[in-house]
């Protein structure tokens, strides 16, 4: 006797497949993703070649990261600090100096050095600057990025420390994420396994209900 194929009532059924069909999307969204993100790794490795710039002062997106450039710091309006390592691997106080650069136009951010003590105060006041393009503090979520689709503000990393730090470590192309195809793979993952609970419990409901209609 051939068993019958599980009846698909009609409104689960279409709340299932849109679900699937969302869990495909995100996979090949993050197909996507992975080869922009091996184009930008590309790009990245070729503006460690290329020589100093001046460093950009409208947020331009990630087209400078790891590229050379300098500055001129006129005064520091403020500081900022956040967890980072020295080029001896050692680990400390990053100290962002928030700089004016003329009468108008945004701060630029620059890294003068990574201090031990949390509670250390530079006394570095300014002046021209060359260092290495990275992202600067970024306050947003990852969710909140995500809804957010301005450019990360940009920061200068210093080749020379200020007076009483250790210069801070170069941005390297390792630190990068790009563990897009992990994530393809677990939203298609998702989305078979959807698919075999989905009909399972089908023909579990039907198992179930068979001896009824035989009663």
């Amino acid at each position: 006797m051939i068993r019958s194929l599980p009846r698909f009532p009609l409104i689960p059924t279409i709340v299932v497949a849109i679900a699937i069909a969302a869990m495909i999307a995100l996979g090949v969204w993050q197909l996507q993703r992975k080869a922009e993100k091996e184009a930008a790794l590309v790009h990245y490795a070729q503006n460690m070649t290329k020589p100093a710039m001046a460093f950009p002062r409208i947020p331009v997106g990630d087209e400078y990261l790891f590229r050379q450039a300098s500055a001129m710091c006129l005064e520091v309006l403020g500081w900022q600090q956040q967890g980072g390592r020295n080029r001896k691997g050692e680990t400390g106080w990053r100290q962002i100096a928030q700089c004016r650069t003329g009468a108008e136009g945004p701060i630029l951010l620059i890294d003068v050095g990574v201090a031990k003590d949390p509670k250390f105060k530079p006394e570095w006041g300014g002046g021209p600057i060359t260092g290495t393009i990275t992202h600067g503090p970024d306050s947003r979520t990852l969710i909140g990025q995500l809804f957010d689709r301005r450019p990360k503000s940009l920061m200068l990393i210093a080749d020379l420390a200020a007076p009483g730090l250790e210069v801070t470590a170069k941005p390297d192309l390792l630190s990068v994420p790009n563990n897009h195809l992990a994530y393809a793979v677990q939203w298609f993952i998702f989305a078979l396994v959807a698919a075999v609970i989905y009909v399972l419990a089908l023909a579990w409901r039907e198992k179930k209900k068979a001896p009824a209609d035989q009663a």
